[in-house]
């Protein structure tokens, strides 16, 4: 019998400006005290800035390349089985590696010290969209965890 109460997908609105739901997704995640219109300036921003020095035609390439690189496709899930605690690697559904990825490019913008908002993402997006920067590092090191974990695999149910 399942734990847990079953989870219902929400229908995320598209952003007014490029019409994105991941974009929409993105500004939630920004999003601090229901601030949503600071948080679109921001991601906005950050996209004009990603933007400025490339000559692709679509706006949201980079980020959707940035989005790309950060998303984990293994990760490593707690499972306890007759007292032991095993990390079992489990393959990450697309939302959640989705999910996974914003989250590390907001947060690790955030820990950027010394420079407003919109540049910090901007410059993780750009550092993300080359396969560089902390939230690619950071699913590498996921990525390693699992390989190092995969002998427990057996685990899965």
């Amino acid at each position: 019998m399942a734990r847990r109460k079953r989870v219902y997908d929400k229908e995320v609105v598209k952003d007014s400006r490029y019409d994105s739901e991941v974009v929409a997704r993105l500004i939630s995640r920004v999003m601090l005290s229901g601030k949503k219109s600071v948080a679109e300036s921001i991601v906005y921003s950050a996209i004009d800035i990603l933007n400025e020095k490339t000559e692709t035609v679509d706006p949201l390439e980079l980020f959707n390349r940035a989005i790309e690189n950060s998303k984990p496709k293994v990760e490593v899930k707690a499972r306890r089985v007759g007292g032991a605690t095993y990390q079992v690697p489990l393959e990450v559904s697309t939302a959640r590696s989705e999910s996974l990825a914003m989250r590390w490019l907001v947060g690790y913008a955030r820990g950027r010290k010394g420079q407003p908002m919109h540049r910090a993402l901007a410059n993780e997006l750009k550092e993300a969209a080359q396969g560089q920067g902390s939230s690619v590092r950071k699913r590498d090191d996921v990525h390693k965890q699992a390989q190092a974990n995969r002998a427990f695999a057996h685990f899965r149910f």
